[in-house]
């Protein structure tokens, strides 16, 4: 019976782990009818999802403290409380402000779920169980990104943008009540509360804060100016003054220490290059759906969930192959298989849709497992018990971190290089090019590479809406050059790793 009743417990914080992951993926295919419906500027939108992400790197290095302090049942109570309460409150925000300062609070509850379920297979079950239990949770973590999209996008055109975060309630309330009923009372040490470090909180997420405001301002002022000076020093300041303290105070906030392994490092930054692929591609692929191809939200669902799909399939081949192969190989074929997806991905057209993007995204997720796997055994195969917590918590939010940083880094592009393109594109359509031609969508036979007449107002105006989709197509398209090139690069971090079987 007590099994029965762990395994209960288990099964229920699973539900609220899926929650939280599927709250990234519903949101993404129903960003621009966010956008549209809170008057949200196109250089903010990214915040809804950068928001979310910063706030669960801050969680989930305090997610070992609050289990200790609270007890893992009462941890998971407060955490999947107030993601039903955040959830229901973004619902029903009314502009993009609030949503904003909310997503703060329902990333940083939503945080700690995912650590707390995989916490709970090791404490909760007996050890004859928690290969099933692992394997349980993994199940989980695969699907909420695979439907997420298709249901975000349904909800939306169905009913509204709002509940893709209200159906969160209902689901919420239930986790929360259960796990608090069937998760064994345990003794809380309320005074480690008091031992957290709160300056070393307050100053990494003023450094992340301000970080993302400098990615996203700084080209906009040339990188010059009171303003991007002040946003540098502060960003410098708060980045230094975290790290002092993560090195020199006995319990810090994160263990910076960590990093002289040289395993950890190299799969720390493995999976910093990893979050800038998943949740940048997410990104990036559902805004060039939606403002490009203008695609309704479930459409852009049922697109972009391709890539999950794949990713379902591919896990168990992965799941055999990293017991058998060599893990330098296995991370070769992995990061250079999503470089080869996103790098494909860097030459679309305005008429790339659902097949263009279709082969990409196979590639891409393909690759994800066998990315995870081996990268995830690099960084932690050499912690003790009592150290795994901690340094798969580190491991963890470095992938949460790549995320946010690369969705500032595409925002920048989006918003930057648009109208530089815009302008360069109008050149060569001045001059004749029938290639520009071809590339805005305006017949080719009338130009012939011999300069134009000054178009009339008609024309100027006709033409204007057709060079600017052009100018974005440009800018998405050196975007994901970029994080290609990113996941190029990391495959010389490969040079460094020694060979590794799997027993």
């Amino acid at each position: 019976m007590q099994i029965v009743r762990a395994w209960l417990g288990f099964i229920f914080m699973c539900v609220g782990m899926f929650m939280a992951i599927l709250d990234i993926q519903v949101v993404a295919s129903s960003l621009t009818t966010i956008q549209g419906a809170l008057h949200i500027p196109a250089d903010r939108i990214s915040w809804i999802q950068t928001a979310y992400l910063m706030a669960e790197v801050v969680a989930i290095p305090l997610t070992g403290w609050l289990t200790r302090a609270m007890s893992l049942r009462w941890m998971f109570v407060f955490a999947t409380g107030g993601f039903t309460l955040a959830s229901f409150a973004c619902a029903f925000s009314p502009n993009a402000e609030t949503l904003i300062a909310i997503r703060v609070l329902q990333g940083f509850c939503g945080g700690m779920l995912i650590p707390a379920v995989f916490t709970s297979a090791f404490t909760e079950l007996p050890d004859s169980h928690r290969v099933a239990a692992t394997a349980f949770a993994g199940v989980f973590a695969m699907v909420a990104p695979t439907v997420g999209p298709w249901v975000g996008g349904w909800l939306t055109e169905t009913y509204s943008w709002r509940w893709i975060f209200l159906i969160n309630v209902g689901p919420g309330v239930i986790v929360t009540l259960l796990v608090a009923a069937l998760l064994p009372s345990e003794n809380a040490e309320w005074a480690l509360l008091r031992r957290i470090d709160y300056r070393n909180i307050a100053l990494a997420a003023t450094a992340l804060g301000t970080l993302e405001l400098l990615l996203k301002e700084g080209p906009g002022h040339h990188w010059q100016g009171p303003y991007i000076y002040t946003l540098s020093g502060i960003t410098v300041f708060a980045a230094l003054g975290g790290i002092y303290r993560a090195l020199y105070r006995p319990e810090p906030f994160v263990n910076l220490r960590r990093f002289k392994s040289r395993a950890f490092t190299i799969g720390c930054i493995l999976s910093f290059v990893l979050g800038t692929g998943l949740y940048g591609s997410t990104y990036i692929l559902a805004i060039f759906l939606g403002v490009v191809r203008d695609h309704t939200p479930l459409e852009i669902g049922s697109i972009i969930m391709v890539s999950g799909a794949v990713q379902m399939v591919a896990a168990p081949v992965a799941a055999v192959l990293e017991t058998r192969v060599d893990m330098r190989k296995l991370l070769f074929v992995g990061y250079g298989l999503f470089a080869l997806g996103m790098l494909t991905n860097g030459f679309e057209t305005y008429e790339t849709d659902f097949w263009g993007q279709f082969w990409p995204q196979v590639m891409r997720g393909a690759a994800v497992m066998l990315c995870i796997l081996p990268s995830t055994r690099l960084a932690l195969d050499e912690w003790s018990r009592e150290d795994l917590p901690d340094a798969s918590g580190m491991f963890n939010l470095m992938r949460n971190l790549g995320g946010a940083i690369g969705i500032a880094a595409i925002d920048t592009i989006l918003e930057q290089r648009t109208a530089a393109h815009a302008i360069e594109i109008g050149k060569r359509l001045q001059a004749g090019s029938p290639e520009a031609a071809r590339e805005v969508g305006l017949p080719v036979q009338f130009f012939h590479n011999t300069p134009m007449p000054p178009p009339d107002l008609f024309t100027r105006l006709s033409e204007e809406p057709l060079i600017k989709r052009a100018a974005m197509v440009e800018s998405f398209n050196e975007a994901w050059l970029l994080l290609g090139a990113l996941f190029v690069l990391s495959l010389l971090t490969l040079l460094l790793v020694k060979r590794r079987v799997a027993k």
